[in-house]
């Protein structure tokens, strides 16, 4: 596996507790390798392959700092690191399968380089492997877990399908990106807060913030989609929009009335899985003021999660949660 990567940028971050956090992700690492690891070598490469790709290991971060608040980070704080670690990791498997994507953090998707049938199931098996590490948490955590499953999954469910007539399409995608990303950070904060001894009004403050850290971690992912470039992302541009993906920036492109943006909307509205005419809607769609609309609202969402912290009380972790909901905003890849 290669080496822990380094810890998000946090400008609050002390050298102390940035080292603290760094070698808690060595211990989360190490942990996710051995229980990776599997006697078939066909089997223990593909369990590790998007593991191996790279990531920031931001939810396992999170439950790092999140246990700060509390007594700091101890063997069941990396155990839950690791299963939420394993449970994002099993859902980019399925993720890859359901965008026919060919590119997962610069090297290839599992689909790509195994076959869907193969991926799924590896997914499968990682989902396993996280239920495994948490069932030895205890219940409460077994519980969460499950709870936390059901709303990725509904969340994946319902971003395919457009919103219910009569719905708000824009309150219809938040709850979506709530469901299918803020639940499993959420859970990373929750567990931190939990397993380092924080009492049970600490844990839901932490939860909520942690839900809301989400949703804007997912917006600010669906604006990079858009304006950057894979160089920067080791993704392919325009996913979203090839799959027909209805993204705060797309919502807001159709909802204009202007005249001039009826090619933009017709585009959007059109097969994009043709090249030009996605290179087209691309650099019609950067232009566009639904980007800026769609930032202040990525930026809003982020003022939502550290407005959640009011209610702690002042420290080095708190002040880095807030610092991590601004990194989390003005990141390009």
């Amino acid at each position: 596996m290669s080496p822990t990567p380094p810890v998000l940028a946090l400008p609050a971050t002390s050298e102390e507790l940035a080292s603290r956090l760094q070698d808690g992700l060595a211990e989360v690492d190490a942990l996710l390798r051995r229980e990776v690891d599997h006697e078939d070598p066909f089997i223990a490469g593909a369990n590790v392959h998007l593991a191996e790709a790279g990531g920031k290991r931001f939810r396992p971060l999170l439950t790092l700092l999140a246990s700060e608040v509390g007594s700091g980070v101890n063997r069941e704080v990396v155990a839950a690191a690791t299963g939420v670690e394993l449970t994002h990791l099993a859902s980019l498997y399925h993720d890859d399968v359901m965008d026919e994507a060919l590119v997962r953090r610069g090297a290839p998707s599992a689909n790509a380089l195994y076959d869907n049938s193969t991926a799924i199931l590896v997914g499968d098996l990682l989902f396993g492997t996280a239920s495994s590490i948490i069932a030895d948490l205890g219940p409460e955590a077994v519980k969460i877990q499950a709870q936390t499953f059901v709303r990725l999954c509904s969340g994946q469910i319902r971003d395919a399908r457009p919103a219910p007539e009569g719905a708000d399409p824009v309150d219809y995608y938040l709850q979506v990106l709530a469901d299918k990303t803020g639940v499993l950070i959420a859970t990373a904060a929750r567990y931190g807060a939990m397993f380092a001894g924080c009492d049970p009004v600490t844990v839901e403050t932490l939860r909520e913030y942690g839900e809301r850290l989400g949703m804007a971690f997912q917006l600010a992912d669906d604006l990079i989609d858009i304006a950057s470039d894979s160089e920067d992302t080791g993704k392919t541009p325009g996913t979203d929009l090839r799959e027909g993906k209805r993204t705060l920036p797309v919502l807001f492109a159709l909802a204009s009335t202007d005249p001039a943006d009826a090619r933009l909307q017709e585009l959007l509205l059109s097969d994009l899985r043709d090249e030009d005419a996605l290179a087209e809607a691309l650099r019609l769609l950067r232009a566009h003021p639904a980007m800026d609309l769609a930032q202040e609202q990525t930026n809003a969402v982020a003022e939502e999660a550290v407005a959640a912290l009011d209610g702690l009380p002042d420290s080095e972790a708190r002040t880095a949660l807030a610092a991590l909901a601004s990194s989390v905003v003005t990141r390009v890849g």
